[in-house]
């Protein structure tokens, strides 16, 4: 039987289904910001959604803003300066 993704709850409340892709992508752009090389962005974004991805074996729901501090815990030990900017950009959205 395949595993159910989990729901995100977002700031204003609605929900949606984790989409590792998105994760993916802001990852990788965070890292394009800092002027990281495609390679380092691809390595680093596929690091940080793993772990993340890992992270969400026993969950059925989560914050996006849990999500974005999970991220951020793996992420912020590989690139500091591309997670503030994750970090930041998040928050300004």
């Amino acid at each position: 039987m395949a595993k159910t993704k989990p729901q995100i709850v977002k700031r204003h409340g609605h929900s949606e289904l984790y989409d590792a892709r998105k994760l993916y992508a802001s990852v990788y752009a965070a890292c394009l910001t800092v002027r990281a090389t495609d390679q380092e962005a691809e390595l680093i974004a596929a690091d940080v959604t793993e772990y993340v991805d890992s992270w969400f074996v026993a969950k059925h729901e989560v914050t996006s803003h849990d999500l974005m501090c999970k991220a951020l815990v793996r992420f912020k030990e590989l690139h500091p300066d591309a997670a503030y900017m994750y970090e930041h950009h998040i928050n300004l959205s």
